[in-house]
């Protein structure tokens, strides 16, 4: 039988690794002034999220192993795009106004940690529990695979389209684009919702309410505040006049990859 307080140790316990993870970078990064840390950091906190989840699990299992992979991976991948990226840009103009502000940059990191150990709860709370593989886990495990590819491709595609000089100044509608103006954000949707679902059959009842903060604060990020919303409207600033690109986006869905309208 688990412990009420031994499973607030686990989740408090989670918060504290990604705090420090992310006061650490972020005293680095302002330092030096630099943007390489920021987006790695993301990533890091929920692979060190999920690996405090396995290392205090009360034992190794199918299920557990199946959770842990599912993060780690989508932790690496991601990880390793974004940093090789800024690596490659030289710096994310996200933070051009608040890259020398301590209080400024520091609420950026606060909030990623925060952000990390929220959508992390139906894992770290599921990787303690534990659960069978049951056929809502694989579901769960089809729609993960699912967004972690496209989110992969959608990546891969848009980073070697603007790296093509012939590119500058363009739009992209090629590849999976050609079918989604964020296939991007679809896919890391479907990667939360996948994990939740794969979550669930470990999860009580409180803790299945609890758990549903996680997809729904990436979704909602994504779709109404720091993602969609501020690219459309840098796309419409940028292309919004050219006919062309009114084309493209009447007929190009908003994030899940389909047929083009019309």
């Amino acid at each position: 039988m688990i412990s009420t307080s031994h499973m607030w140790h686990i989740i408090l316990l989670s918060l504290a690794c990604s705090l420090a993870i992310n006061l650490l970078l972020f005293l680095v990064a302002f330092k030096l002034r630099s943007d390489k840390l920021t987006d790695i950091s993301y990533s890091l906190s929920f692979l060190a999220i999920s690996v405090v989840g396995l290392v205090n699990a009360p034992n190794l299992t199918a299920y557990r192993l199946l959770i842990f992979l599912m993060v780690a991976i989508w932790a690496v991948r991601l990880g390793s795009f974004l940093l090789i990226r800024v690596f490659k840009v030289g710096k994310d103009q996200r933070f051009d106004e608040i890259r020398n502000s301590f209080i400024g940059f520091g609420k950026f990191w606060l909030g990623q940690a925060v952000t990390a150990w929220i959508v992390m709860l139906p894992a770290t709370l599921a990787l303690y529990r534990g659960s069978a593989v049951t056929s809502l886990v694989l579901i769960g495990f089809a729609i993960w695979l699912l967004g972690v590819t496209v989110e992969g491709v959608a990546d891969y595609q848009k980073f070697a389209f603007k790296q093509n000089p012939a590119n500058n100044g363009k739009w992209i509608d090629n590849g999976i684009w050609k079918y989604s103006r964020h296939p991007n954000y679809f896919g890391e949707i479907a990667v939360w919702v996948g994990v939740y679902l794969a979550c669930f059959p470990a999860l009580n009842g409180i803790e299945k309410v609890i758990g549903l903060a996680s997809p729904i604060l990436i979704s909602s990020a994504l779709l109404f505040i720091s993602g969609v919303p501020i690219l459309e409207k840098s796309a419409d600033k940028r292309w919004g006049k050219l006919p062309a690109y009114t084309a493209y986006k009447k007929r190009t869905r908003l994030l899940i990859p389909l047929p083009k309208l019309g």
